[in-house]
């Protein structure tokens, strides 16, 4: 038993402070409307900008699922990729893409943060009125289970974005209510549920963040919004307008108003502002990690990875590129019960693997990778869903 819990302990050792590429942010410009400028990459942990993924200046390749070809967007309308009113965004670390949605808009789009193509999925499901502000699409998140998830500003339309053989379909999940317990903290009302974003937990619930500091949790498969509380310690007028979970498990929040970023405890709700000095007028941010999840404080290597973490076509590929790794590479997979359920060697020459794993007959579920060195020295422990 001691043997198999082995790889789970690891998740609690913590991390290695890197700058990653999985911490995005949807900026506007330096004005007091919400103008969209670019998507860009955010070193947290030492508050600096990393690199511009995609700006409103950019040269859009927009690929059509439902027309199956290339289009030409009017960029003059709210419905094209580089649309100036944006506010939801996610990031799916499974191929590299940031989902978003534009205000105004039912489309939904999906960019490759490597090749900068932009998928557009149109769809009938999303209900936006462009005189009704309330149905406009503002917080977004990817779920635990590899699904992105979106809601407007009313709560009345609770999305569900799903890949399955390449392909992206919407679905409405319904109408989020407020909890009986919330009183006058009323998710549903403008003055305390509107605009913010929304971050996911291991347990696939959401935490909806107001754009007055108000939490709310949000049971999924209850449809129920439940007040948890009020951020402190962020300055007065402190707008809450993009949020998303870092590599130590805290939430970081942002503000369109070109204001600091500070990281809230999700137990406690206290704020700290964080290091560095960016100021950037932030409607909404996206990582790749999950409130109360092991993983998300898993061991990584800067230059060692693997992909995707949602597998549906039974391979995962393990890429290195680093001339620290010594000798060769041994994977073990174990189910979230801490089991041995797959092992693989791969040769690492001169530090550098670009291989598939055959996952075989793993059934659907939650599953650990671990890899080491033939020294026993581990450099990475990662979480991946398999859904074939």
């Amino acid at each position: 038993m001691k043997k198999h819990l082995f790889p789970l302990i690891l998740l609690l050792l913590g991390t290695q402070a890197s700058a990653q590429q999985d911490f995005f942010a949807l900026t506007g410009k330096d004005t007091p409307s919400i103008i969209f400028n670019d998507f860009r990459a955010i070193d947290i942990a030492n508050g600096v900008s990393g690199e511009t993924v995609f700006t409103s200046d950019s040269s859009a390749k927009v690929f059509s699922q439902s027309r199956n070809s290339s289009v030409t967007e009017n960029r003059n309308s709210y419905d094209n990729a580089q649309s100036m009113t944006m506010a939801a965004l996610a990031y799916d670390s499974s191929g590299n893409n940031l989902i978003y949605m534009p205000m105004f808009s039912s489309n939904v789009y999906v960019l490759n943060a490597k090749t900068k193509g932009i998928t557009l999925i149109e769809n009938n499901i999303t209900k936006v009125t462009a005189c009704d502000i309330n149905s406009h699409i503002t917080r977004m998140a990817t779920g635990y289970d590899g699904n992105i998830y979106a809601m407007n500003n009313a709560g009345t339309q609770f999305l569900q974005i799903s890949k399955k053989n390449n392909q992206y379909s919407v679905t409405d999940l319904g109408i989020v209510k407020d909890d009986i317990s919330n009183g006058k903290n009323s998710f549903t009302t403008i003055e305390t549920g509107f605009g913010g974003d929304m971050i996911a937990d291991a347990e696939n619930n959401f935490y909806v963040f107001s754009t007055s500091g108000n939490v709310f949790k949000v049971l999924k498969n209850e449809l129920k919004a439940k007040f948890i509380g009020k951020i402190t310690g962020l300055p007065e007028n402190y707008s809450v307008n993009g949020s998303a979970v870092n590599s130590k498990g805290k939430v970081v929040v942002a503000s369109a108003k070109g204001a600091p970023l500070y990281e809230v405890d999700l137990q406690t709700l206290e704020a700290r502002q964080l290091s560095g000095n960016l100021n950037l007028h932030i409607y909404d941010l996206a990582s790749k990690y999950f409130a109360n999840d092991r993983s998300a404080i898993a061991i990584t290597s800067n230059h060692l990875d693997i992909y995707p973490t949602k597998v549906d076509e039974r391979f995962i590929t393990v890429d290195a590129n680093d001339k620290n790794i010594k000798g060769n590479l041994k994977i073990d997979i174990y189910d979230m019960s801490g089991k041995s359920v797959l092992k693989h060697n791969l040769s690492a020459k001169g530090g550098t693997v670009n291989q598939k794993i055959d996952l075989g007959n793993l059934v659907s579920g939650a599953y650990i990778v671990n890899i080491t060195e033939d020294s026993g020295k581990i450099l990475l422990n990662k979480k991946i869903l398999v859904t074939k």
